[in-house]
């Protein structure tokens, strides 16, 4: 986002500061437009943050429409500033769904058309990452496709018609079983609430390279699911693909119907796709591959997009920087399970383990989505899962509330 004083929030940093990296991170997914002041391009402004913070140099300095700011806030501070609901009207519910999503926000229409109560507790934005996708080209019912956040905005709504509670900004930071009809769910406010049962819909997230730029740049020239912003790249002169295993070289096939050419970085020496997808890379005259490399930075040109990808040579540190209109990120997902470690049954990469039914190993505890073991991490089988999971439930539901 670049310095325009009619913007309603000023963020004020330097990109190399975490801190304002996190800061920046929340506001985007909360949705809450920002401008964006540098201090390396924009040093004059130094004199702002010394005179908001009594001479200290302290960022991100935030800047309200009412001219107060917060001076390096946590994310529970910035979520206080920002007027989102982080405690919920009851202490008991029928149904917790841990995670906003469209599985958590599917299940809950469902489960609330059943009149049950149902609170959704969600660490960041309901939407989860669909919230935050740019262009939703290939979920149905949208033939000129939808925007992330406005599918994120219509899927809110239609739950809090039907009285679904959403905390926001919010973390679970454990559960435990309290009898055979009733679970504990701590959240990181401090505050416990009790359900007949829990649905873990906290999905994964995408592992980010790290390099500079890339967070001021996902949505605008880096992704993560070629399926699902591949088109956009219709006629591009190069797209970048970043990670050598089945994943890389599929979406890179993929992506080869609409970018002119295709090129796979890859960390190591060697790649780690099977020997048929290197083969069909090999042949393919839209394709090449570059191996021992390391994406250091990704550099934007005109209207803050993405232009370059600078890559260095780990074995003789030389950079250069390599043209391109996009970049597809794939070098694995991570489930958003930090706080499940002994509490339920995960797998060797962090992944809730599942029957058929969805359920858990906890009694009352389900799982749907991306976080569970075998889902397909695409946003139309996580909206099936929800509504899978809450018919389930409605089972278990009607059970122990018996």
């Amino acid at each position: 986002m670049t310095a325009q004083p009619a913007t309603p929030l000023t963020v004020i940093g330097a990109n190399w500061c975490p801190d304002c990296r996190r800061a920046k991170a929340f506001l985007g997914e909360h949705r809450v437009a920002y401008d964006w002041i540098d201090l390396e391009q924009h040093p004059e402004y130094t004199k702002r943050v010394e005179d908001l913070n009594g001479g200290g140099r302290v960022i991100p300095t935030i800047i309200f429409p009412d001219g107060s700011h917060l001076a390096e806030p946590g994310n529970d501070e910035l979520a206080d500033k920002l007027g989102l609901s982080r405690v919920a009207a009851q202490r008991t519910y029928d149904l917790i769904i841990v995670g906003g999503g469209p599985t958590g926000l599917t299940a809950a229409i469902y489960a609330a058309r059943e009149n049950f109560s149902v609170l959704i507790v969600e660490k960041s934005a309901v939407g989860g990452q669909a919230g935050v996708t740019e262009r939703l080209d290939n979920y149905p019912g949208f033939p000129d496709g939808v925007a992330g956040h406005e599918l994120a905005e219509r899927m809110r709504r239609q739950a809090e018609r039907y009285g679904v509670e959403i905390l926001q900004a919010v973390a679970v930071s454990g559960f435990t079983p309290v009898d055979e009809s009733w679970i504990a769910v701590t959240t990181s406010t401090g505050d416990e609430y009790q359900a007949h049962g829990v649905l873990l819909a906290t999905g994964s997230l995408y592992r980010r390279t790290g390099a500079i730029g890339e967070a001021d740049l996902i949505g605008a020239g880096i992704h993560f699911c070629a399926t699902c912003d591949g088109p956009f790249y219709r006629g591009a002169d190069e797209v970048v693909v970043i990670g050598g295993g089945n994943s890389g070289f599929e979406e890179g096939l993929f992506l080869t119907q609409f970018a002119s050419h295709v090129t796979i970085v890859e960390y190591a020496d060697t790649v780690r796709a099977s020997r048929l997808l290197q083969d069909k890379v090999n042949a393919h005259p839209k394709m090449s591959v570059v191996v021992g490399t390391e994406v250091v930075a990704f550099e934007s040109g005109p209207g803050a997009t993405l232009s370059g990808v600078v890559l260095e040579d780990r074995a003789t540190g030389e950079r250069r920087t390599h043209a391109a209109q996009g970049a597809f990120v794939f070098i694995g997902l991570d489930p958003n399970t930090g706080f499940l470690a002994g509490v339920v049954d995960l797998d060797d990469d962090g992944f809730v383990v599942s029957d058929e039914a969805f359920r858990t190993s906890m009694p009352g505890v389900y799982v749907a989505g991306d976080v569970r073991r075998g889902s397909t991490k695409q946003l139309a089988s996580a909206v099936g899962e929800g509504a899978a999971a809450a018919i389930a439930l409605r089972y278990h539901l009607d059970r122990v509330r018996a």
